[in-house]
């Protein structure tokens, strides 16, 4: 943008990152508010209809389908106002996120993801995007809470600890590949972020299910918000599907990776510490994927093998990026 002073756009970029942050805190109460009535607005919608069956009952009234079959009443679907309002907030932090997103690279002149802060504001924002995306086929608002708890937690502490004033791309990150290779790396970790919220609540309920299992039959039913979510299968299942989009990704993450690398280093593959550790990752999701595909690898074996590929990206961005040294020390920190 001719005659802007990049200090002042990264100024007000670092300002909506904030405002971002905070509503992002918003929807994460609106999303806790909404678990902890869960529970109770699912009774009460069951004990809606109830009152309703027995109305129509004492009434002498039947409700019958266009087959002639007799059916009750339609069910009362709850109406979860608090996941709506925080799935509002949340599409409201993501604007300000996207326009803070877009003035950083303005500033820079270039896409904003050359060093630690870019690329967690940059990946963050895809995070939620998807969560967004996903919401317009899936009902996940369940894991409204964790997606924008984690975007708190981890955009915040970037900006904190990695925010960096703006500077030139270093000179092996002047290549087309930047765009391609980062962005793609970005998207795939938004789908193991999913894929990692679906299998901490499988693990969860998992384990409500086989309480429920073991419990008397005439116990009193649980009111836990667990009972308003998918069952452990159906959790698993969906976990599967979004880490194996997210593992094509990564596959060609590290494809685009070693040609970047031949580019600019002249070899494909150095045992660099950065391109072994996302080879680790590669090796974590096959073999999770590998696993889910035979029987003896589902539940929460299953689960555990989602949660520990998603660690291992996270360990990945944080520690390998500040503590191991190597050709892609470019977290911008000054050390």
């Amino acid at each position: 943008m001719p005659g802007t002073d990049p200090l002042l756009l990264d100024e007000i970029s670092l300002l909506l990152v904030w405002t971002a942050v905070a509503i992002y805190v918003l929807a994460f109460i609106a999303y806790a508010i909404d678990l902890a009535r869960r529970s109770d607005l699912a009774l009460k919608a069951k004990d809606e209809v109830v009152a309703r069956e027995l109305v129509t009952a004492g009434g002498g009234g039947v409700i019958t389908t266009g087959g002639g079959s007799s059916a009750s009443t339609p069910s009362a679907k709850p109406r979860y106002l608090w996941a709506r309002l925080g799935t509002v907030l949340t599409a409201l932090g993501f604007v300000f996120h996207l326009v803070a997103t877009v003035l950083r690279g303005v500033a820079a002149e270039r896409v904003p993801w050359s060093n630690m802060y870019e690329f967690a504001l940059t990946g963050l924002l895809l995070i939620i995007a998807v969560y967004l995306a996903v919401l317009t086929k899936f009902d996940l608002r369940f894991l409204g809470a964790l997606m924008t708890g984690l975007a708190v937690l981890l955009l915040g502490g970037a900006t904190l600890a990695f925010h960096v004033e703006v500077v030139p791309l270093a000179d092996p990150l002047k290549s087309v590949w930047l765009v391609v290779h980062v962005f793609v790396a970005s998207l795939a970790t938004a789908l193991f972020a999913l894929a990692f919220g679906l299998s901490v609540v499988q693990l969860i309920q998992t384990r409500r299910e086989r309480k429920l299992a073991e419990a008397p039959v005439d116990a009193a039913p649980s009111r836990s918000f667990l009972r308003t979510v998918p069952n452990a299968d159906a959790l698993e299942s969906l976990a599967y599907r979004f880490a194996i989009v997210g593992f094509i990704f990564w596959t060609f993450t590290l494809i685009a990776g070693s040609i970047w690398a031949n580019d600019a280093w002249g070899r494909f593959w150095g045992f660099d510490t950065k391109e072994v550790w996302t080879f680790v990752i590669w090796v974590l999701y096959a073999g999770y994927i590998h696993a889910r595909a035979t029987r003896g690898w589902r539940g929460t074996r299953s689960a555990w093998l989602s949660i520990i590929g998603f660690t291992a990206v996270l360990f990945n961005f944080t520690i390998v990026n500040v503590f191991f040294k190597g050709l892609h020390a470019y977290s911008g920190l000054t050390t």
